[in-house]
C-alpha cells in the first residue's frame, strides 16, 4: 500500500487539476451559450436564401453559369471545418473519419488548425489554411468563400464540399458532408436544408410567377449562387462553432466529475492507509511494552 505523503500528494494534484477543468468548463459554458445562439439566428436567413434559389430553379434549367454546371470531376473539393484547440471529446476524431474516407485526389481547404495538422499528416493536398475567431464574423469568413469561388472558376477544384460537425442540441454534434457547388439538384438540397434548419412545420413553397430579371438574368443568379455559398459557409461555420463549445463544456464536465470522484477515492484510501499506520504503531507499542515487563 502507498505511504500516506505519495497519496496526499496525488490528492492535491487531482484537486489542483480539478480547479483547471472547472474554471474551462465555465468558459466554455460562457462561448457555448453564446454560440448557439449564433447558429440558431443564422438558420433562417440560411433558408430563406435557399429558399429563394429554389422558387427560381425554372429558370436555371438552361444558364450557362458555371455554378449551375454539372462537369466531369477531376478534382473535389473539400472544406474541412475543425477546431483550433483540443480537449473537445472525439469532435475532431469523428470528423476525420470522414475526410479519411474521401479519395486522395480531392483537394483540401482547412478552418482550423487541427484540420490542417491532420490533412498534412496524412499527406493530402491542402490548398489553403484559414483560422477563424470564436465569433466567426463575416468579414473573417469572405477570405475562405472568395478563395474556394476563385479555385472552383478557375476549375482548379470541381465541386465545393463542406465537412463540418453540425449542431443537434448540447449533447450531440453530428459529423457531416454537404455539397454546395455545382447547383445542379435544387430538390434535394433544399430537402436537407429544411431537414437539418428547419422545424417540422416548415413548408417549401414554390412560386410559379413569371420573374423578370434586371439587368441581366445570368449576372442576377451567378450574383444569387455566390451569395448562397457564402452564408451557408458562415452558418456552417457557427454550426461548427455552436458544435465544438458544447462538446468542450461537456468534455470539461465529465474531467472535473471524474476528478472528484478520484479524490472521494484517494481520500479512502489515505484514511486507510493512515489508520493501518496508526493500529501498526500502537502494535509496536503494545509488543515493546508486552516484551519490558516479562
Amino acid at each position: 500500500m502507498a505511504n500516506t505523503r505519495d497519496i496526499r500528494n496525488r490528492i492535491k494534484g487531482v484537486k489542483n487539476t480539478r480547479q483547471i477543468t472547472k474554471a474551462m468548463q465555465m468558459v466554455a459554458t460562457s462561448k457555448m451559450k453564446k454560440a448557439q445562439e449564433a447558429a440558431k439566428e443564422g438558420r433562417s436567413y440560411a433558408l430563406l436564401l435557399a429558399d429563394v434559389i429554389g422558387s427560381l430553379s425554372g429558370n436555371i434549367q438552361d444558364i450557362q453559369q458555371a455554378y449551375f454546371q454539372n462537369r466531369s470531376v477531376k478534382h473535389r473539393g473539400i472544406l474541412v471545418i475543425s477546431t483550433d484547440k483540443g480537449l473537445c471529446g472525439a469532435l475532431n476524431a469523428n470528423l476525420f473519419r470522414i475526410v479519411n474516407d474521401i479519395d486522395s485526389s480531392a483537394k483540401f481547404v482547412s478552418v482550423g488548425r487541427r484540420a490542417s495538422q491532420y490533412i498534412s499528416r496524412t499527406h493530402r493536398d491542402l490548398l489553403a489554411d484559414f483560422t477563424v475567431s470564436d465569433r466567426a464574423p463575416f468579414s473573417e469568413v469572405r477570405k475562405v468563400v472568395e478563395f474556394l469561388l476563385r479555385s472552383y472558376e478557375e476549375e482548379t477544384i470541381d465541386t465545393v464540399e463542406i465537412v463540418y460537425t453540425s449542431f443537434v442540441n448540447t449533447l450531440v454534434q453530428e459529423p457531416e458532408i454537404l455539397q454546395l457547388l455545382p447547383l445542379t439538384d435544387l430538390e434535394s438540397m433544399l430537402e436537407k436544408l429544411h431537414a437539418r434548419f428547419g422545424s417540422p412545420d416548415d413548408v417549401q413553397v414554390k412560386d410559379p410567377r413569371e420573374i423578370l430579371f434586371e439587368p441581366v438574368r445570368e449576372e442576377v443568379l451567378a450574383e444569387l449562387a455566390a451569395l448562397y455559398v457564402k452564408q451557408e459557409i458562415h452558418q456552417l461555420i457557427l454550426e461548427a462553432q455552436a458544435s465544438e463549445h458544447s462538446a468542450r463544456m461537456v468534455a470539461m464536465k465529465s474531467a472535473t466529475d471524474n476528478a472528484g470522484n478520484l479524490v472521494d477515492e484517494l481520500t479512502l484510501q489515505y484514511n486507510r492507509a493512515r489508520q493501518a499506520a496508526i493500529t501498526q504503531e500502537i502494535l509496536e507499542i503494545s509488543a515493546a511494552a508486552f516484551a519490558e515487563s516479562i
